[in-house]
């Protein structure tokens, strides 16, 4: 579901609805495992299906990585995910790698 390489966190299963509770608590253990560097990277590439549950998601991992003095900087982010972004109006609090 989520892989830890070298600082950065790949997630692997696809973000939506019924994957939402899982990945947000896997990313949570990750991001407070204390393992990570101030900047670490949340690779996307592998990720082949979002819906709006993923951007809940993303921000949720966002505001934990900021609570632990972790720069979260998303790489690879599916199309998909920036056109519902933009929709919602919070497209500027994805920092994109």
């Amino acid at each position: 579901m989520i892989e830890h390489a070298d600082g950065s966190l790949r997630v692997t299963a696809p973000m939506v609805i019924v994957n939402a509770r899982s990945l947000l608590e896997a990313g949570r253990h990750c991001l407070r495992s204390g393992h990570l560097s101030e900047l670490v990277v949340l690779d996307l590439v592998a990720v082949a299906e979002v819906d709006s549950s993923a951007l809940s998601v993303v921000l949720a991992w966002l505001r934990t990585a900021a609570e632990r003095g972790i720069r979260l900087r998303l790489a690879n982010p599916p199309a998909n995910l920036i056109s519902l972004a933009t929709l919602y109006g919070v497209a500027e609090l994805l920092p994109l790698a």
